[in-house]
């Protein structure tokens, strides 16, 4: 919340500086504000998506589709099978540094060059975790166990997350739309151009601004 709050408070106060500037007709003002890095490197940072969901895992010794009667002698007596759902929350975004953000101004556009976002961090509610097992007669579950199916479950959700095209997209599309935000009083003479590293421009406004 405090996050939002912030980002909220950057774009206003932005906003306000070029209203200001524009009411005593100063240009140097307004274009302190289009430039100005710092403020847009925060807005950048503080973007950042949170996905939450639920990661679930099943670990079993027997084979699927199984049904003879050594199958069901197994399931019997030797079966070993284990479900795992953990809450997970994971946060998606901008790393920042001086190499890889830059913000241009080249006839009347507006150029924000970022990196491309990526899964930031990723965490399992442990506290919420939701067990079941099926074992067989002869076998029982210890916290070893469900210890290694979590560190599976990890590795394996982990791995899909920093891969998912989907969230990455999200992550891009809110960048934008804060941006858009931060720049609004500019893209009636200006055309603002978002580049996220090794993705094409995103061209935020179509309006028709004559570039000279």
């Amino acid at each position: 919340m405090k996050k939002i709050i912030y980002t909220i408070i950057l774009v206003l106060v932005a906003v306000l500086v070029f209203w200001i500037g524009r009411f005593f007709g100063s240009k140097t003002v307004s274009q302190q504000v289009i430039s100005n890095s710092t403020i847009v490197k925060e807005i950048a940072e503080l973007s950042s998506l949170d996905v939450q969901g639920s990661a679930s895992i099943k670990r079993s010794n027997l084979t699927e589709g199984g049904s003879d009667w050594t199958d069901n002698l197994k399931k019997t007596f030797l079966e070993n099978t284990i479900w795992v759902t953990i809450p997970y929350e994971a946060k998606y975004g901008v790393d920042i540094d001086e190499h890889n953000f830059k913000v241009s101004i080249a006839q009347k556009k507006i150029i924000i060059d970022l990196p491309a976002p990526k899964l930031l961090s990723y965490e399992l509610k442990i506290d919420r975790m939701e067990t079941a097992n099926r074992k067989g007669l002869f076998l029982f579950q210890n916290d070893e166990t469900y210890t290694d199916v979590q560190k599976k479950l990890y590795v394996e959700t982990r791995g899909q997350m920093e891969n998912s095209p989907v969230y990455i997209e999200r992550s891009k599309a809110k960048i934008i739309g804060i941006m858009k935000e931060y720049y609004t009083p500019f893209l009636k003479d200006h055309v603002l151009e978002v580049r996220f590293a090794g993705d094409s421009a995103r061209v935020v406004n179509n309006m028709n601004v004559k570039l000279d």
